[in-house]
């Protein structure tokens, strides 16, 4: 059995280590810093197990940027690469998941090529009737950003979704699954077997829950800051109900990274002639909670023009993602109003500069320069200057 797994991010990088534990498995990316790092035994990513498994396992894993030879090998081919959401088309952009399909047919068509990046429902089954007597595949990931290898190790469930029934697909479905349960920690973890579409759709609906999630305790608290209540009191009050729970419902300043912003939008087009309320609520909360939180740090700075400071750029404690981090939708508005920006973020190294804002790289000169400090998760290195500091995180923690 040989395994090539195209895309070296959280997704594909996490997916080569689990697997690569029994499995030979090749990983391809175009990234040469990347391959560098990897051939290295570390992580270009943030991911305290990946970092660990890379150093300190004896992994079949092979690193590339040759994907020809790396594709003609191999059995399964898992595709990885990135599907951001395009607003034009209103739609996944799903031309690297399209580009990778090509290649594998042309130089081995005999490949079950199984899709991990997130696709339009329907994609699967409509890309195996334009490429006749393709083996496709679809397996939803449902993996946190800087704990992804954790997550594959330890799931919570299994779903593969084949395409149209070619002799012996769903048997192809099975032995991946197989495969993931193997490597995993969980050898009674469920596996579903389903038909594309609806494997699909579940990883849609999946994080579209999780940002109705984020998004009504968000407004939960934007109800309560209004108000001059406390919503620490009002969030545990309601949680206590053991059907709600304690868990996911730490305010933000809005959901973001990788998969919750796209993910949602891809959900919502695919309603196109569906009726629907609540799908389009949950985009839009996402916008009303940046407008509301961008109100009141403009209220706090409580000047004509304030100099406004973001304390990090990362969507959470512990991860290295800027892509859809809440705070840079924030950050637009407030220099929209007319507020100058400096940041404070350790992972850009020695920027000057990141998209027009000044970086500062010493932490006392940014407090001293600074008339508001805008946190999207606090940290007890503000605690000098907490009074203007202005964040939504009540339990300290993601």
């Amino acid at each position: 059995m040989k395994i090539a797994v195209a895309g070296a991010g959280y997704v594909g990088l996490s997916l080569a280590v689990l697997l690569a534990q029994k499995t030979a498995v090749t990983l391809v990316d175009t990234d040469r810093e990347k391959i560098a790092l990897l051939k290295q035994g570390k992580s270009p990513i943030r991911d305290p197990e990946i970092e660990e498994y890379l150093s300190h396992k004896a992994l079949k894993l092979t690193v590339t940027a040759n994907a020809e030879e790396a594709y003609a090998k191999a059995d399964y081919v898992i595709v990885a690469v990135p599907t951001d959401y395009d607003r034009e088309r209103n739609f996944f952009d799903t031309t690297a998941v399209a580009a990778v399909i090509e290649t594998v047919l042309r130089v081995n068509p005999e490949a079950v090529l199984v899709i991990k990046s997130t696709v339009p429902v329907g994609y699967t089954e409509e890309t195996a009737e334009r490429y006749a007597g393709a083996s496709l595949l679809f397996c939803p990931e449902f993996l946190r950003e800087s704990r992804a290898l954790y997550d594959n190790l330890h799931p919570s469930r299994i779903l593969v979704g084949y395409g149209k029934p070619y002799p012996g697909l769903r048997k192809k479905a099975e032995e991946f699954a197989f495969l993931l349960r193997e490597g995993a920690l969980e050898p009674s973890v469920p596996v579903l077997i389903m038909h594309a579409a609806e494997a699909e759709a579940v990883k849609l609906f999946a994080n579209t829950y999780l940002a109705l999630r984020v998004s009504y305790f968000n407004e939960l608290d934007t109800y309560a800051e209004a108000k001059g209540l406390n919503p620490r009191q009002i969030i545990e009050g309601v949680c206590l109900d053991p059907r709600i729970g304690g868990h996911y419902n730490n305010p933000s300043f809005g959901y973001g990274g990788y998969c919750l912003p796209k993910d949602t939008k891809q959900l919502l087009a695919n309603y196109r002639d569906i009726p629907e309320k609540l799908i389009g609520a949950i985009v839009e909360s996402n916008r009303t909670r940046k407008d509301f939180v961008a109100r009141q740090v403009w209220e706090k700075a409580g000047k004509e023009s304030p100099v406004i400071g973001i304390y990090r750029l990362t969507m959470k404690e512990g991860s290295d993602n800027f892509r859809q981090s809440s705070v840079r939708g924030i950050m637009r508005r407030l220099r929209e109003k007319g507020a100058k920006l400096l940041i404070y973020e350790p992972l850009l190294g020695g920027r000057e500069m990141f998209e027009g804002i000044r970086v500062l790289r010493d932490l006392e000169s940014f407090k001293r320069e600074t008339d508001c400090i805008l946190a999207n998760r606090y940290d007890r290195c503000l605690d000098d200057v907490r009074e203007k500091v202005y964040t939504r995180d009540l339990y300290g923690r993601n």
